[in-house]
């Protein structure tokens, strides 16, 4: 087979080749065979045509079209693989040349991993990790801050009625009230209207036992601090890592695939309209509302979806430099803690998903560690 291949720009290539007369040929049987097995003629049962009669009522060019397609899907993956190409995309393409006993003439386009030009991401983890100061290290939990998240979890729990207008009360699962009070308010200015103290439920021991496994109202508050306090570390922990990520990013040379911000989009817009359905509107009717359609909300995400997927890219890039894998059994276990809570969920998809977690984060964690 000749081929030559040609790079285009935005990480894509061309492929251009002809499949050899003889070697062509011999998908003649298959493809009649294939088109056989579908075709309805009558007083013939399907699938039992004879060959004469099919060539007879087969139009030449759609036998070619079937020769063609499994010719390619064949011989396409051999492509690939022998001229070590990493194709990502499903490739475009093009027959230039097809006839009878003639070489199979194509075109393919297919998108490829994008060379990446990494900055020294350890360097820049180190100085951005040595930037956070003890201050921001030395995290505390306040008597005021205990007490306003105490206040909003009171609110969360009063009778509805009572609730004023344009307050939002706060989810809060049984045994973990921290987790789901609203820190980042807690000693803060509180700019809604207050709901008088004397319409909240009382404070009291009853009051914490009901929440979960809490012995009284001191047992809570030592926990609920606890709770605040990781909720703040991973504040910080956030912060930083969105810093070490971004500034790698920036200082990253790469150029993104169409295909991966084509990707990267379609999640943004999937996780939206769940979001939007699972408050009991139709997207459409919520699209009419704020007057855009899925078209201006692409064009709208297009630089976050491009930096998703720069980031996709270059944790990939660091994985493979610093041969960082995800560990196999925590793999297993968050694969069935997946399909245990997504009963639908397809279970190569939920592998995937975890393997990508995992990984990442052992890399932010490498990152962390420099």
């Amino acid at each position: 087979m000749k081929i030559t291949i040609k790079k285009l720009p935005k990480s894509e290539v061309e492929i251009e080749g002809e499949l050899e007369a003889p070697i062509f040929e011999k998908y003649f049987g298959v493809a009649l065979k294939k088109l056989g097995e579908n075709a309805k003629i009558d007083g013939f049962r399907q699938g039992k045509i004879p060959e004469n009669v099919l060539l007879s009522n087969i139009p030449e060019s759609q036998i070619l079209g079937e020769m063609a397609e499994l010719a390619l899907g064949e011989h396409y993956p051999k492509i690939i693989e022998e001229n070590k190409i990493d194709a990502i995309s499903r490739p475009e393409i093009s027959i230039t040349k097809l006839a009878r006993n003639n070489p199979l003439g194509f075109k393919i386009k297919t998108a490829i991993l994008p060379e990446i030009k990494l900055p020294d991401y350890k360097n820049i983890s180190k100085k951005i990790i040595g930037e956070v100061t003890d201050a921001e290290k030395n995290i505390t939990v306040t008597d005021e801050e205990t007490e306003a998240t105490i206040l909003d979890i009171r609110k969360s729990r009063a009778p509805k009625k009572h609730v004023a207008e344009g307050v939002e009360p706060h989810e809060h699962k049984e045994g973990e009230p921290a987790r789901h009070a609203d820190a980042s308010h807690a000693g803060g200015e509180h700019k809604h209207e207050e709901v008088a103290t004397a319409e909240l439920p009382e404070f009291n021991d009853e009051f914490v036992q009901a929440m979960g496994p809490f012995k009284d109202v001191a047992d809570f508050k030592t926990k609920l601090k606890e709770n605040i306090k990781i909720e703040k570390e991973n504040q910080l922990k956030q912060k930083t890592r969105l810093k070490i990520i971004e500034k790698i990013i920036e200082d990253s040379t790469l150029e993104v695939p169409e295909i991966l911000i084509e990707v990267e989009l379609d999640k943004i817009l999937y996780r939206m309209e769940s979001d939007i359905t699972q408050m009991g509107l139709k997207f459409e009717d919520y699209l009419k509302h704020i007057n855009k359609t899925k078209e201006t909300l692409r064009t709208e995400f297009r630089i976050e979806g491009e930096k998703k997927a720069k980031l996709a890219l270059i944790l990939n890039e660091i994985s493979k430099a610093e041969k960082i894998t995800a560990d196999e059994e925590q793999v297993t276990k968050e694969v069935e803690a997946i399909l245990d809570h997504y009963k639908d969920a397809d279970p190569e998809r939920a592998r995937m998903h975890a393997e990508n977690v995992l990984t990442n984060e052992k890399i932010f964690q490498f990152l962390e560690n420099q």
